[in-house]
C-alpha cells in the first residue's frame, strides 16, 4: 500500500506526521526532538481529497498538485470543503459548543480565533501559538460575534501569516512577559460592551506551549523550504516544531503543509536537503501595528 503524508497534526500535545493509505486507512508516527530526520518525495503530489468528521473521501479524479501550494487539495476538492466548513462560514447551524481564545505568537503578535470545545487547545497547537488563554465559551454564532467585537473594539486580528509567526519564533521575550501581554489583552476584552449574552466569560488563565514545540532548543531560523520536488530530499536534526512549521538544527524549517499530498520515502543516511529554499523573513518586517 503507498502511503501519502497528511501533514503534522497534534495529539495529546505531541506533533505526529499522519498518513493516508487509501480505502480510508489512517496512520501517524510520533515526531521526536533531537533525532534525524531523512525523507525524500517520490513521484507526483496528489490531491488528497476531503477529510470529515474523521473519514477521508479520496479525490474522485486523483488530480496532482502543484508544490508551492499550502493545501494538497484540488480546486474541485477545496470548493466541496469549504460548502460545509465553520471556517469558511457555511456551516453556522454546527450546534457544538465553541471557545473563544486570545493566541500570542511574538511580541505584537496577538490574534483571536474560535475554536469547537470537544478540540481542547489542540487548534492552538496546530496555528503555533506559543502563549494563549480562552476568552468565553458559548453556541458557534455567538463566539464569531465575539471575534468581530475585538476587531472592532480593539483592533485585534483573527489571522496571522505563518511567515511572521515563524520570523520572530526564535526571538521571543521571558514566559512572564508573554503571559502579561496576554492577561493584559483579556482583562481589556471582557470589560467590553456589547459581549453576546449568550457567551459566557472565562476566567484568564495562560498557557505556555515552550516546552511542547522545543521552543529553547531553536536556532535562528535561515531558510524555509518552497517547495518539494520528484526525488528532492530533506535531512537534518529535529530540534522542534510548532504550528504546521518543523524546525531543524541547521535554521532550516519545513512548512508540512507542503509535505502532505506527497509520498514520502527514507532518505539515505549521508544525505542532504536539495530541495528549494528561500530566504525567512526579516523580524523587521514581521511587526504587526495597530493592534491595540
Amino acid at each position: 500500500m503507498t502511503w501519502w503524508c497528511t501533514g503534522i497534526r497534534w495529539q495529546d500535545g505531541r506533533p505526529r506526521i499522519g498518513w493516508y493509505g487509501g480505502e480510508r486507512a489512517e496512520r501517524d508516527s510520533l515526531l521526536g526532538y533531537g533525532r534525524r530526520l531523512a525523507f525524500a518525495a517520490r513521484g507526483e503530489r496528489h490531491c488528497l481529497g476531503v477529510r470529515r468528521a474523521g473519514k477521508r473521501t479520496p479525490c474522485p479524479a486523483r488530480r496532482t498538485v502543484a508544490g508551492r501550494t499550502g493545501s494538497a487539495q484540488c480546486p474541485e476538492c477545496a470548493r466541496l470543503d469549504r460548502s460545509f466548513s465553520v471556517a469558511a462560514d457555511t456551516n453556522a447551524a454546527d450546534p457544538r459548543p465553541y471557545r473563544v481564545y486570545l493566541a500570542w505568537f511574538g511580541t505584537g503578535l496577538i490574534k483571536v480565533g474560535i475554536t469547537a470545545e470537544e478540540r481542547g487547545p489542540a487548534r492552538l497547537l496546530e496555528q503555533g501559538a506559543v502563549t494563549w488563554a480562552w476568552l468565553g465559551r458559548g453556541p458557534l454564532m455567538a463566539a464569531r460575534r465575539t471575534e468581530e467585537l475585538l476587531r472592532a473594539a480593539l483592533g485585534v486580528p483573527d489571522r496571522i501569516a505563518y511567515a511572521r509567526k515563524r520570523a520572530v519564533r526564535a526571538d521571543l521575550p521571558p514566559p512572564a512577559g508573554r503571559a502579561r501581554e496576554v492577561a493584559e489583552l483579556h482583562a481589556r476584552a471582557v470589560a467590553l460592551p456589547g459581549w453576546p449574552e449568550s457567551l459566557e466569560p472565562v476566567g484568564c488563565e495562560v498557557v505556555d506551549h515552550a516546552s511542547a514545540f522545543g521552543l529553547d532548543a531553536l536556532p535562528k531560523p535561515t531558510g524555509v523550504v518552497a517547495e518539494l520536488v520528484p526525488g528532492g530530499t530533506v535531512a537534518g536534526l529535529l530540534v522542534g516544531a510548532a504550528g504546521p512549521d518543523l524546525h531543524f538544527a541547521d535554521g532550516l524549517v519545513v512548512d508540512t503543509r507542503l509535505l502532505a499530498g506527497w509520498e514520502l520515502v527514507a532518505a539515505a543516511g549521508d544525505a542532504g536537503t536539495d530541495v528549494p529554499v528561500v530566504a525567512i523573513a526579516s523580524t523587521a518586517d514581521a511587526e504587526q501595528d495597530g493592534l491595540f
